[in-house]
């Protein structure tokens, strides 16, 4: 009997957990959409666009040197894990007159990753300002035109979150001073939206083969 308990703990519960864990994703369903359409990041400059793109969008002001710190979690509990996939990116809205800093900053992230999926886009305030206003969050940018906050924007330009968080009952961005948030919350809704799109094509070929 002891035998017996001993092999469904070593090798029959952990088979179980994989299962649950690998299958998780699917029986989330959909990241609920919070915003239809925000403001393409074209608008700011037309070499980037959010359209066919998972976009992480981020606002970082112009006291880089004060969110280095975010940047770098950011870096390392969502852009290493995910930048891989094809129609992942980054883009970061900076002012006007932070070039240099950044240039600075992105050198940095090279030498923790391939930063080539890291995109700095700047712009001056007027525009900055309207761009985040348009994504209809609950949440302010500082006077640095800066927020700790990271968004989530799928193919559609639409902003994806959480409709029933546990913490905020609408969950509009992830903040990345919090590695605890990174890692517990926003890691889970990347993986939900990349396997939505991996399904939905999925789904497209099957139906071309027919």
């Amino acid at each position: 009997m002891k035998k017996v308990l001993v092999l469904v703990v070593l090798f029959i519960l952990p088979l179980v957990a994989y299962l649950f864990f690998a299958s998780g994703v699917n029986n989330f369903g959909k990241l609920p959409v919070l915003t239809e359409k925000v403001t393409d990041v074209s608008s700011i400059n037309p070499a980037y666009t959010f359209e066919d793109k998972i976009t992480i969008l981020g606002f970082l002001g112009s006291n880089i040197d004060q969110v280095k710190g975010n940047v770098f979690n950011l870096n390392q509990k969502i852009y290493k894990r995910f930048h891989e996939f094809n129609d992942f990116q980054m883009i970061m809205v900076a002012p006007i007159g932070s070039e240099n800093a950044v240039e600075d900053l992105k050198e940095e992230l090279g030498q923790l990753a391939d930063a080539e999926k890291w995109n700095f886009v700047f712009s001056e305030s007027a525009k900055i300002e309207l761009m985040f206003k348009d994504l209809q969050t609950d949440l302010k940018l500082d006077e640095n035109l800066g927020n700790p906050n990271v968004f989530i924007i799928d193919k559609n330009r639409k902003l994806r979150g959480r409709d029933d968080d546990e913490d905020e009952e609408i969950k509009y961005g992830f903040n990345t001073i919090s590695v605890a948030e990174l890692n517990n919350k926003m890691e889970d809704d990347v993986k939900i939206i990349l396997a939505e799109y991996r399904l939905a094509l999925k789904k497209n070929n099957a139906n071309r083969s027919k």
